[in-house]
């Protein structure tokens, strides 16, 4: 039988330990190092009706490559287009991260509902019927946006092969799982391996996939640092419950600039767009 490989990590910043200790030298909090399971079975790759696991990637010159514009989905949601660059890209990885109850849910499943694409929602959160009350609020009409309540990463894969959807939502990273780590969901080597897996899919099928990310109580996104390197945007929903606008920002993007905002008001009817917070700041100003 062969012998289960452990290692150590630290539940708030993600370092990795080769043994335990009280206090982890990145973040300096004590007692948040825990021992973790690693890889339990051999590692297999989804197969989505074409054999990626063998292929072999050659070096190109750089003249030889196609440098024409990446090609970009492009939203309903004007000010979320504005903040990813023009659009979402094909085959790119967005991390959204925001405090619970934001509206982070509402925001993606509102673009989910408006977009002319197919789109699978996969919600490890909430039932179907919990999005279905949510989506009847927003846009009761669409026939696009298909949701489904799953949190096995392998599972997640055999439904996106059945379905071919043209966008991915997670909702969230932290509640998925792989069979080939051994630890719980949202633990850091399961939220590492899961995102692997879903880069994976998004680079070689060209269909663009957007997590959910929960944020720590100091306002960074919970799990390993190197999350927000692996991916290729990272995008904060920021605001105060107690009122009613929203900002939307880029911490890091690929593909475009990360000086751009997004304003939204939240509705009961959802998440408003405001195209022009100038207008809106005077207003008040005035009262």
């Amino acid at each position: 039988m062969a012998k289960v490989k452990t290692t150590f990590f630290c539940q708030n910043c993600g370092t990795q330990y080769s043994k335990w200790q009280g206090q982890c030298t990145a973040c300096k909090e004590w007692n948040t190092i825990a021992e973790e399971i690693l890889q339990k079975s051999e590692k297999k790759t989804y197969n989505l009706g074409s054999d990626t696991s063998n292929r072999v990637s050659k070096p190109l010159k750089i003249n030889e490559i196609d440098g024409s514009t990446e090609s970009r989905i492009q939203l309903k949601d004007h000010e979320f287009n504005r903040v990813l660059g023009g659009g979402l890209v094909n085959g790119s990885l967005v991390l959204l991260g925001g405090e619970p109850g934001i509206g982070k849910s509402t925001l993606l499943l509102q673009m989910a509902l408006s977009i002319n694409k197919k789109v699978l929602y996969v919600s490890g959160e909430e039932s179907q019927k919990q999005i279905k009350m949510r989506a009847d609020r927003i846009s009761p009409d669409s026939n696009n946006c298909y949701i489904l309540t799953e949190t096995k990463t392998q599972n997640i894969f055999k439904q996106i092969q059945d379905l071919a959807p043209e966008l991915l939502i997670i909702d969230s990273i932290q509640t998925l799982h792989t069979d080939y780590i051994e630890s719980s969901a949202g633990s850091i080597s399961q939220v590492k391996e899961c995102t692997a897996e879903l880069i994976k899919f998004a680079k070689e099928t060209s269909i663009p996939v957007i997590l959910i990310g929960h944020i720590t109580k100091d306002g960074n996104i919970a799990g390993p640092k190197i999350l927000e390197h692996m991916v290729d945007t990272v995008l904060q929903f920021e605001g105060d419950r107690n009122h009613v606008f929203r900002i939307l920002r880029a911490h890091k993007n690929r593909f475009g600039s990360t000086n751009e905002l997004g304003i939204y008001e939240m509705q009961g009817s959802g998440l408003r767009e405001v195209s022009n917070p100038s207008e809106l700041l005077i207003s008040q100003k005035d009262e």
